[in-house]
């Protein structure tokens, strides 16, 4: 039978009613005849519970034993949702993430995933047994167990599907799939039938929050389909593929079966699906722009402030440089990062600020980023001007600028990113005639 892993996330399995509806869900797949995996989040707020318990008694929790605690949410859930299970007559086993095969790194906290060898849950699955792992979770090589971050129970479950050859990984949420921006602050966004693994990478590294960008790494990396949709119903959501079968099957509206394998619609693989320039637009108000003022003006300079930079934080997306009008010998440089992000680098470029030779710093936090993000931007040069007509026609003010292949960001004031976000999403064409449903309710 085709494998499908199933991802539950926290508000899926809050309490009790929410537990059996679950159980009840992953029982009418394996009666439809799919072999099943699951992976399941901690109940609801546990995880925040367990982290103001730490508090209670640390102020400074060791990593270790942080990690140790944390990872108990998970197995209450597993366990329950097993018993769940046996109550409506199917055999299931939990399992913690080391029990499942999960090796991590040494990273307490923020671990990441360096092999899964998956044999006790493959074996439950031969014997008829539905496995439930605790997401979120694994070990390193001294055995210690590890949590693996924001988004760690997307990600166990992708790795795991990987492992386990599935057809599809779906991630069940509160929401029934992505959107072409979020319905709370654009009424009329549209759900996404279907989404590239780059493109959902763009999003999600730039707003959107129903998936994590390392799960869809993952994904991409071993050609894994994602299915984001809802636990609270039987409605088709968002693929995220590189498959053309996969993108057939999102386009395809008379598909029956919601857990069908996109390898049962092969026959669907030459139907055209026109894809429009602008998949979606994000937006995000965890950003801070940070300047440094009056640099000298002299090869090196940039070079040497993005090593003190990046040598504090990950990643730094948005730079912009400016000359003052005068011929000072002076540069201005800033970057936007997010929140954490910019104040750790500010205190790095101020430890160096003698070496570096700039004059100040400042931080602003009253900023945002939209995103319009698109595999039609690649042919299609013009989006630059349309995005800043829109911008301009409505008097929004864009600090700085980044552009990849399929994706263009600006940093504005933050008084106006939701507009920004508005404008832009009726500029491309996005806007539905009906208002968008979240939560079985309009989202205006």
């Amino acid at each position: 039978m085709p494998l499908i892993v199933q991802k539950y996330g926290g508000s899926s399995v809050a309490d009790s009613d929410r537990l059996r509806m679950v159980a009840r869900r992953i029982a009418a797949t394996r009666e439809a005849g799919h072999d099943v995996a699951i992976v399941v989040s901690a109940m609801g707020d546990t995880t925040d519970e367990l982290l103001q318990l730490a508090r209670g008694v640390s102020s400074e929790p060791v990593a270790r034993e942080l990690d140790m605690l944390l990872t108990a949410g998970e197995r209450i859930s597993t366990s329950l949702l097993a018993m769940a299970l046996h109550e409506l007559g199917h055999e299931a086993a939990s399992f913690t993430g080391v029990q499942a095969g999960l090796r991590t790194d040494q990273a307490f906290g923020d671990a990441r995933i360096l092999d899964v060898q998956p044999a006790r849950i493959a074996d439950a699955i031969a014997a008829g047994v539905i496995p439930i792992v605790a997401g979120f979770q694994g070990g390193n090589d001294d055995e210690d167990v590890t949590t693996l971050g924001r988004g760690g129970s997307d990600t166990t479950a992708v790795a795991l599907a990987a492992a386990l050859g599935a057809e599809v990984c779906e991630i069940c949420t509160d929401v029934d799939g992505l959107y072409t921006a979020d319905p709370r602050v654009v009424p009329h966004a549209q759900r996404l039938p279907y989404l590239s693994t780059e493109e959902a990478l763009e999003l999600t590294a730039h707003g959107a929050k129903v998936l994590h960008r390392r799960s869809v790494e993952i994904a991409r990396r071993h050609g894994v389909s994602l299915h984001v949709r809802s636990s609270f119903g039987e409605t088709e959501g968002t693929w995220i593929s590189d498959d053309p079968v996969a993108t057939a099957l999102a386009a395809d509206p008379l598909s029956s079966d919601p857990h069908a394998s996109v390898h049962q619609h092969a026959d669907l693989e030459e139907s055209p699906v026109e894809q429009p320039i602008i998949s979606g637009v994000t937006h995000t108000d965890d950003q801070s722009m940070l300047t440094v003022v009056g640099a000298p003006d002299v090869p090196g300079t940039a070079a040497a402030i993005f090593a003190v930079i990046t040598g504090a934080v990950a990643t730094v997306d948005m730079v912009g440089q400016t000359h003052t009008a005068a011929d000072t010998g002076l540069i201005d440089f800033s970057f936007a990062l997010p929140m954490e992000d910019a104040t750790r680098a500010a205190k790095a470029l101020q430890r160096e600020q003698d070496r570096l030779g700039f004059a100040t710093l400042t931080l602003t936090d009253d900023v945002g980023k939209v995103s319009v993000v698109g595999d039609g931007m690649r042919s299609t040069p013009q989006v630059s001007a349309q995005l800043f007509e829109a911008l301009s026609a409505e008097g929004i003010t864009v600090h700085l600028i980044a552009q990849s292949e399929i994706r263009l960001s600006v940093v504005v004031p933050l008084e106006q990113l939701e507009h920004a976000t508005r404008v832009l999403h009726g500029a491309f064409g996005l806007d539905a005639v009906e208002l968008a449903v979240v939560h079985g309710e309009a989202a205006a």
